[in-house]
């Protein structure tokens, strides 16, 4: 039997309808900004897959620090125990941090980040004997598949069969470019109708809506409107954090500064899974009590797992380096070209770039549902071309590892153009 054969027989996999979806592919390695199936065949990944890889497949420095960590000490509990390797991290990500951000808190991965944000948002008024049980979120935010986190996102087919079940979050429109006093009226509005713990955003781009991108300036206003009401801010950086819009979190565009933000996904460099939430030392200081009960009781098994922390000081460290500081530049300068050459092509509605970060929407002769048929279509002639892209509906994205040379980008391209020309 073949690896993928096997997989249908034993494997459930994320985001499948195993009924009517196609087998699987069975990747056999990586390197770089690509991978080989078990048949030999080459795909250019070009969304890093799931935009974790900003150093590509393989990453010689990464796994070093991770087998240096590895025969010195694996993992220990970090109830009542600490390392050298979490402080580290700590240390490191205080230095690239906004400022006021003070404390950080490990987890698994990007959707219990978000948990654990919320749940702070939730008891920090608690703690202060406050009723404030309201989350606003963005109409289609995307902030995880846990329980908080999925409340707070606004893509019903991930959410629909829970209904009835969630905390109370109530959305805001995106203050994308010429709604943005729409944005900022609802979240007034919102404020007054409603006792808001805390507001939750993906920072000038929703990734998981189609890369919808909106100004920093605009968000600096939304934070503004919640610290005037003494609304707690969470700045979702999963997907934007680690340079994927051009700096090294997407905050760092934004005037306001969030009083928590969620990391992971790039954290690591693709390698193991870990995350982090980071918090202002007010939020913390909420917390800090004489009474047990004002402590946060949420924890993972393995976090602040020392191999973790080990890979992701080392991703720090590379993404850091002037080479990969460049190679952040080439590629948007390589993207705005490609921008520009098929945004007025009469098929497409719109193209847009942050940093890495490229979208171009397509027309399509009915409305495209996320799953649909002309994304299964696009899917398709991307896996056959031997280019990974998932499109979100009608909509491409690039977000590639920041190593991926002109060629591999060329051919990416190449290949978008010909499916804009197919569909």
């Amino acid at each position: 039997m073949t690896l993928s054969e096997k997989d249908s027989q034993y494997l459930w996999h994320p985001y499948t309808q195993h009924k009517t979806s196609q087998t699987p592919i069975a990747i056999s390695r990586g390197e770089g900004a690509l991978l080989w199936d078990e048949n030999n065949k080459e795909y250019i990944d070009a969304i890093a897959s799931w935009w974790v890889n900003p150093f590509g497949h393989s990453n010689k420095f990464i796994a070093d620090a991770i087998y240096k960590q590895l025969t010195t000490l694996e993992h220990v509990l970090f109830g009542g125990f600490t390392h050298e390797p979490a402080i580290k991290v700590a240390e490191k990500l205080m230095e690239i941090l906004p400022k006021n951000q003070q404390k950080i808190f490990f987890s698994d991965n990007g959707s219990t980040a978000v948990e654990v944000a919320i749940k702070v948002a939730l008891q920090y008024f608690f703690n202060k004997n406050e009723k404030r049980t309201t989350i606003i979120a963005f109409e289609n935010a995307f902030h995880g598949d846990t329980f908080a986190a999925m409340a707070a996102s606004g893509i019903s087919f991930y959410t629909q069969a829970f209904q009835g079940m969630f905390i109370d979050v109530v959305r805001i429109p995106v203050p994308v470019e010429g709604q943005e006093q729409v944005s900022f009226d609802a979240l007034n509005e919102v404020i007054k109708s409603h006792n808001c713990a805390g507001f939750i955003f993906e920072p000038l781009v929703q990734g998981a809506a189609g890369m919808v991108m909106y100004e920093p300036e605009a968000l600096a206003k939304l934070i503004q409107i919640c610290k005037k009401n003494k609304v707690l801010t969470i700045a979702d950086e999963v997907m934007t954090g680690f340079g994927k819009t051009g700096k090294t979190f997407a905050m760092d565009y934004v005037s306001e500064t969030p009083d928590m933000i969620c990391l992971s996904k790039a954290l690591t460099g693709g390698t193991i899974p870990m995350a982090i939430t980071t918090f202002t030392q007010d939020v913390f200081d909420a917390f800090y009590d004489d009474d047990i009960n004002k402590a946060l009781f949420h924890g993972h098994t393995f976090t602040a797992n020392p191999t973790g922390c080990a890979a992701a000081l080392a991703s720090i460290d590379l993404l850091k380096t002037n080479e990969m500081q460049a190679n952040i530049e080439r590629i948007n300068k390589s993207h705005l070209s490609f921008q520009k050459k098929i945004e007025n092509h009469p098929k497409v509605i719109t193209a847009r770039t942050l940093g890495v970060i490229f979208a171009v929407e397509i027309k399509s002769d009915s409305e495209e549902s996320y799953y649909g048929s002309m994304r299964t279509k696009l899917y398709n002639f991307f896996i056959e071309k031997g280019v990974v892209l998932r499109p979100v509906g009608n909509i491409v994205y690039i977000l590639p590892p920041y190593i991926m040379t002109d060629k591999q980008l060329e051919k990416v391209y190449l290949t978008i153009e010909e499916a804009i020309e197919m569909v």
